[in-house]
Parts: C-alpha cells; structure tokens; sequence
C-alpha cells in the first residue's frame, strides 16, 4: 500500500486514541531499529520518544524476537490457571530484581489493568475503599484508573466509579528551581495530613502515585518527600502504590525511580519498559504481607491473558537485554550530556524557560516574551504544532504538548545520536523564539 493508502485507511476504519479522527495527520510507519523509525517512503526518524516512553532496550532487538518466536512454536497459550516454566521463570526473575519485599506478581495486559488490579488488591487487602492521588498524573484510561487519574483526560470521562480523592501535587504548577525543597516537602505532608485527617484515615486504602510524573510533566518528586510520604502512610495504615509503568525499568538511571528515594512501596506496577512494548504487559507486584492475604483469601479479580505464555517470553528477553546490555548505566552516563544539551538550548534560545532531565526521562519546556508558559497545562498552543512539525520535517519524532518537548529516548542510545536529536532541537526552536 501507498503512504495514502494506508493512512486514509487508518482514518476511515480506526479510531485513534484521545483524538478526533478527522484531526489526525498520523506517520505512516513501515519498519524500526534501535533508535530510529523508517516510514513507507523510506525516510528515516529518530524515535525521540522511545514510542510511547516505553522501547527502552530499542527497536527490533534480535534477542527478543527470538524469544518470542521460540515460545510460540512451544506454547503459545495457556490458559491462566495454568503452571508454566515461562510464568515460573519470570516470577523467579523479577523477584531478585524488584527491590524489598515485593515478591509475588499479577500480570495484566497493560499499566492501566496493572492500576486497576492494584487498586482492587489495596481494597480487598485493606477493607477500605477511598483512594488518594494526585492531579498531576496519569494512570490509565479503565474506569478505576481514570477516576485515580489527575488530569483532564478524566474530565470527558466524569461521573466515573465513587471513591476517590484527589490533591495537589508537591511541586506547586509553576515552580522554581530556586524553591527550598526541605520547605515544600514540609508543607506538602502537612496539607496531605490534613487531608487523610478530614477525610477519615480508617476510609483510606492507598495512595498511588507516578513515583516520576510522566505525561504530566516530567516531575521527580522534591527532597525527602518520598521517605515523609512512606511514613505519614505507615502512621495511618494507608498502602502506597508506586506507578512506574512509564518511569521504571531503567528510565531514570535505576532499575525502578522509587529506588532514589530510598523506600519501598507496599504495591509497584509496571508496563511499557517491561516488554520494551514488543508485545502488550503488565504487571503489580505485591508486599509479601498483601501477597499471604491472598493465599488464604480470593484475589478477586482475572483476565483471559494472565500470565500469557509468548508475552512472558518477551518480557524475560527484554530485561535480559535491557540489564545484560548495560542499558540502566547508559541511562545514567547520558543523563549529564542531555542536561548540558538543554542548559545550552535554555542560553541560547529565548523560548526555552527550563528543563529537567532524570536518566533519560527528560523535558524542555517553552516560554513566550512575558516569560510565561507558551501553554499552561493543560491547553495547547497553535506554535507548539508548527514546531512538532519542524521536527518531523526534520527527521525527529516525539511528543510536544502543552509547553513541553518530551525528551525520552530509547536507553540504548548513543552520544552521537543525542548530539543529532539536539541539533534538530535547536533548529526548531526558531519557531518558537519568534512567536510574540
């Protein structure tokens, strides 16, 4: 088929996700590898955004297409009742390496059925039924996992199941840089108390929380606010759920983001990086107190592809490459060639406001003359398309909403190939240093 073809198909007969159909201008892509996509014209791109935040080993790694490939020549399916030695192997793998006590694992289809079940454990574990979240976040787009979520994707989604209370995160929206962290955090569990105070602790199952904020900005946690969290929830006897389906599995220079604060959640969910995205899963992991509940009590909740043999296959291919290749270490060296890339954009181009960058989980956000947001989370801006356009145009692919410029490529990437992404970049960036 023709690029025409193909995209003109693609809108005729799909729908596209948070779009209207007509509105959408999707690239046709023909094939991948490592750091770049190819479309059927044969122009090439490099995959800024690693997908959707979630090929962190890169495309089309050999590796695991062998493995996939094998296991479903084998058994390509079994039922979820089953015992198979893939389920029994990656349940053995992942508890070595998920740090703590989180040693028994649900496998889902995605981060949004990884929410949802966690949701459902902290609920029956706990007997309580509200949950807290915060509304700069995102955590699926199910019915449960939409009303945990924060942003306003949840509002064309409203009345959605009862339960949940939402609050601000720790970062006020326009924060700075300069801001006494110790000071935030103080007073952001201080209002967060009086929150769990007024809505009645003994009512509270769990938190959850993006231990990163993804989508919604990029947002690492201040100082100290991960360990204050941990104990203001112990005192209550409120479970913390740590959502790492975009920012764990190497992301941000650890294997899991909620390693740099030191703690351990009672319940961790992950996706995207945990198959690299070759094929659909995800995962909660649970505490070893959660997991004896459920040996002696029904977990209530299933699905047809729990446990699915070839996505389990992908999935243990994947983090054999992603640790055995070193990709967690190069998220951790490329981290300050990134950072001086944005710091030198900032210097020289007007538009640019700030930056922020964990690993390879990293962000440029955009200012007009006044110095304010060219967007304010969470509206968009006719400039922000004309520049996404500039960086197709110029063979670079990731995503640009509100004020922000997503830096998040794949883990395997190169200094060379950042030096590239970045000179793009700054090309770009005339667009919006001219916009009034």
């Amino acid at each position: 088929m023709t690029r025409d073809e193909i995209v003109s198909a693609c809108l005729e007969t799909t729908l596209y996700s948070w779009s209207a159909t007509g509105k959408v201008d999707p690239l046709a892509i023909a094939r991948a590898e490592g750091v770049y996509l190819w479309d059927v014209d044969g122009k090439r791109y490099l995959d800024w955004n690693s997908g959707l935040m979630s090929v962190n080993i890169g495309h089309g790694h050999p590796k695991v297409l062998a493995a996939v490939t094998e296991q479903m020549k084998t058994l390509a399916f079994a039922y979820p009742g089953a015992a198979t030695e893939i389920r029994a192997r990656v349940g053995r793998r992942l508890a070595e390496l998920v740090p703590g006590n989180l040693n028994t694992f649900f496998f889902t289809l995605g981060g949004a059925e990884a929410n949802e079940n966690a949701i459902r454990a902290a609920r029956l574990y706990s007997g309580r039924t509200k949950i807290l979240s915060r509304y700069r976040s995102y955590h699926g787009s199910t019915n449960l996992t939409l009303q945990a979520t924060g942003d306003n994707r949840r509002w064309y989604n409203e009345p959605g199941a009862p339960g949940f209370v939402r609050v601000m995160d720790p970062w006020p929206y326009d924060y700075s840089f300069g801001a006494d962290e110790d000071e935030i955090t103080k007073n952001h569990l201080r209002y967060l108390e009086e929150t769990i105070r007024a809505e009645g602790p003994h009512t509270i199952a769990a938190m959850i929380i993006e231990t990163v904020t993804g989508t919604n900005g990029i947002l690492m946690p201040p100082r100290g606010w991960l360990k204050g969290l941990r104990a203001l929830l112990d005192k209550y006897g409120i479970l913390l759920i740590c959502d790492e389906v975009m920012c764990g599995w190497g992301r941000t220079g650890k294997l899991f983001a909620f390693e740099h604060g030191g703690i351990v959640p009672d319940i961790l969910t992950m996706a995207k990086g945990l198959t690299s995205s070759y094929l659909p899963l995800g995962a909660m992991a649970v505490s070893d107190p959660i997991a004896a509940h459920f040996r002696d009590n029904v977990f209530w909740g299933g699905l047809t592809y729990n446990a699915h043999p070839t996505l389990l296959a992908c999935a243990l291919a994947a983090i054999d490459v992603l640790i055995g290749e070193g990709m967690v270490d190069n998220a951790t060296r490329m981290e300050p060639i990134m950072r001086a890339h944005m710091e030198r954009l900032r210097l020289k181009h007007s538009s640019v406001r700030r930056s922020r960058c964990f690993g390879l989980f990293g962000i440029l956000e955009l200012q007009d003359k006044a110095g304010q947001p060219i967007a304010h989370y969470p509206d968009n801006h006719p400039v922000m398309a004309k520049l996404n356009r500039f960086l197709i145009d110029h063979g670079l692919v990731t995503l640009v909403r509100w004020d922000g410029v997503m830096c998040n490529p794949p883990l395997c990437i190169t200094e060379a190939q950042i030096d590239d992404a970045f000179a793009i970049l700054d090309a770009g960036l005339a667009i919006t240093d001219a916009h009034p």
